[in-house]
């Protein structure tokens, strides 16, 4: 737990997610099976809202994003977001899309790694919350989709022009944001937007065994080289270097770092404490 933590009171329940915790790993589920696990503006404020709460707890060590039935999440919901959107001004539409832009923040700034179990359709904002998480495992039967510009918005949405042409290169990803076709896993594995891939079925259970691996490690660590691997995106060289310099440093002087060494010596397996 966080050793300044707020008068607030964590949040008991989500109304628009499914969330578990076991052993340090948090699973959030969408769960609107009968929409293909369709956003609605609820769904964003509170995986926005969840994210923010959980960096601020600590006692996280990794997170699984999922979805429900036959697919990851089908984007935005096209009565309750796209409809309503129709009918809002432009501050209002900015407020929204500066929220959807949190999510995507909020995943990518998280002090723990964020894992995307990814089956059936992952399409628009869906692609771009799989894209922003740090692992993807994909079964055969997911197919990503950046469908902004096939209902007449940029493709540039969530900063799915910033992180995905850092994944799959400036070519793919300019087809993708594009033209908004589909990508089955076989092309996506190819191009670099699969992590792992799983069986038919498999991409939770090889979600939650990756997490609770991550969770059992040194989370300190994955910390700090989920921070520097986002930071370092636009840093010259020079300056690079000198942070991981100065993070490593840092590092050394962590309870984890003297106890592999303890480890090693007594020849058993460390004990990470995450600090």
């Amino acid at each position: 737990m966080s050793p300044y933590p707020s008068s607030a009171s964590p949040t008991g329940h989500w109304r628009h997610l499914r969330v578990d915790r076991a052993e340090g790993v948090v699973t959030v589920t969408f769960d609107r099976p009968e929409r293909l696990n369709a956003l609605t503006f609820g769904a964003y404020a509170d995986l926005r809202d969840l994210l923010a709460e959980l960096a601020r707890e600590g006692g996280t060590r990794a997170l699984v994003l999922g979805g429900a039935g036959r697919g990851f999440c089908s984007g935005g919901d096209v009565d309750e977001i796209i409809g309503a959107t129709l009918a809002m001004g432009t501050g209002e539409l900015l407020e929204f899309n500066r929220m959807t832009g949190q999510v995507v923040r909020a995943i990518r700034e998280a002090p723990f790694p964020v894992i995307a179990a990814v089956h059936g359709i992952a399409a628009g904002a869906g692609a771009v919350l799989a894209l922003a998480a740090d692992f993807r495992i994909v079964e055969p039967s997911a197919r990503f989709a950046f469908l902004f510009t096939r209902v007449g918005l940029s493709g540039a949405d969530m900063g799915a022009a910033y992180l995905l042409p850092r994944l799959v290169g400036l070519g793919h990803a300019t087809r993708l944001l594009m033209l908004g076709d589909s990508v089955d896993a076989a092309e996506a594995e190819r191009i670099g937007l699969v992590s792992q891939s799983a069986q038919e079925g498999g991409a939770d259970e090889a979600a939650a065994t990756l997490a609770r691996r991550l969770a059992a490690g040194p989370a300190l660590a994955h910390q700090q080289t989920k921070a520097l691997l986002t930071a370092e995106l636009d840093m010259p060289l020079g300056a690079a270097v000198e942070m991981d310099a100065a993070a490593q440093a840092l590092l050394m002087t962590s309870a984890d770092y003297a106890e592999f060494h303890a480890a090693f010596t007594a020849k058993r397996e460390p004990k990470w404490e995450g600090h």
